[in-house]
């Protein structure tokens, strides 16, 4: 490991050098590849030049042990010779996982897709509620979110609905949001006051650039039609609803939601080249299931991994065992500790897959 650490710092002084070369400002992509290196390699090194102060500072602290006969400056040698070796301890930790390998979709924005399951009507307004959830979330880390199609019911509920959200590391962090979620609790429409179960399904997929992807125009059928339902002015009024179908696939997508053809028209194309691309990445997971079995559920949408249980004000993620009683909060978007105990474990869960 410390070799490996070594090498990152070299490399790290490398890129400082080239960044002072007269003639990389000129060369923008190799200036953006530069720049992307250093902020990747930043943590590890920082954390790298910190434990090897803290090494250092524990040689100090011995060797005035060893030399100084005054008890206070004992004493004071003591204390920074315990401290930096529990701040070891920790570096040593965070530097294990911050050269664990990294997924390398991380830094991609993401397209949510929520659909209703079982429980009908009840299943459709917690649909909604979820997605006004990740838009109060979304909100709060300042990130961007596009709607791309949904399909709404007369009571305010959603039967599906699909969005991109744009913004720093998205993906490294919505990932954790993928499975079924299941609410619990007593519909309105239940005269009885039985408390039903219904549940809807998330699926978080990586944005996917056409470099990425490559699609043939043969391998697709382009229609156009007049957009239904709530769309804005536009609606049953000009052709600007895009539909797709992928004949290799049976793929088909419908974007409505802007007044624009062409800007419906690269929507669907977006969200095409995202699903193609988690087709790849889903077949690369079935390929590696026994690692996949080290992380924290982020490749099968089947499992179910949350339940919002609403009489007893609870949300519980079944994955990690974590209980909050916060469930007004969760629901109005503050689900940072959910996704951040979600982190925790999946790097926890890789470290002990390493050191088998």
């Amino acid at each position: 490991m410390f070799d490996r650490l070594e090498d990152l710092l070299i490399r790290m002084e490398e890129i400082l050098s080239e960044l002072q070369e007269p003639d990389v400002a000129s060369d923008q992509n190799r200036f953006r590849k530069l720049m992307k290196e250093q902020n990747d390699l930043s943590p590890i090194v920082e954390a790298y030049k910190e434990y090897k102060a803290c090494k250092q500072a524990i040689e100090d602290s011995l060797q005035m042990l060893e030399e100084e006969s005054d008890e206070e400056m004992r004493e004071l040698a003591k204390e920074e010779l315990n401290g930096s070796k529990a701040r070891v301890e920790e570096l040593e930790r965070e530097l294990k996982i911050l050269l664990l390998p990294k997924d390398p979709n991380d830094d991609k924005n993401v397209i949510v897709e929520i659909r209703s399951g079982a429980g009908g009507d009840e299943a459709a307004l917690f649909a909604a509620e979820i997605y006004r959830m990740y838009l109060h979330y979304a909100e709060s880390r300042r990130w961007k979110v596009e709607l791309v199609e949904c399909e709404e019911i007369g009571i305010g509920g959603m039967k599906n609905v699909t969005f991109m959200i744009n913004g720093s590391g998205a993906y490294s962090v919505m990932k954790y949001e993928s499975g079924v979620h299941r609410v619990q609790r007593v519909p309105e429409t239940e005269s009885g006051g039985r408390i039903h179960t219904s549940t809807i399904t998330v699926a978080v997929i990586p944005e996917a650039e056409e470099v990425d992807v490559q699609i043939d125009e043969k391998d697709i059928r382009i229609d156009v039609m007049r957009a239904s339902g709530n769309g804005g002015q536009c609606v049953n009024t000009t052709d600007s609803a895009v539909r797709l179908t992928h004949y290799p696939t049976g793929i088909v997508i419908y974007s409505q939601t802007e007044k624009s053809q062409l800007q419906n028209k690269d929507k669907a194309f977006a969200l095409l080249r995202a699903k193609l691309y988690d087709l790849e990445c889903q077949k690369q997971h079935d390929a590696e299931a026994e690692a996949r079995k080290s992380q924290i559920g982020t490749g099968d949408r089947s499992e179910k991994i949350r339940t919002y249980n609403f009489p007893q004000g609870r949300v519980t993620d079944h994955r990690i065992g974590l209980t909050l009683y916060k469930l007004d909060k969760i629901m109005n978007g503050d689900i940072q500790e959910i996704i951040d105990a979600c982190i925790a474990a999946d790097q926890s869960a890789k470290l002990a897959n390493m050191n088998e």
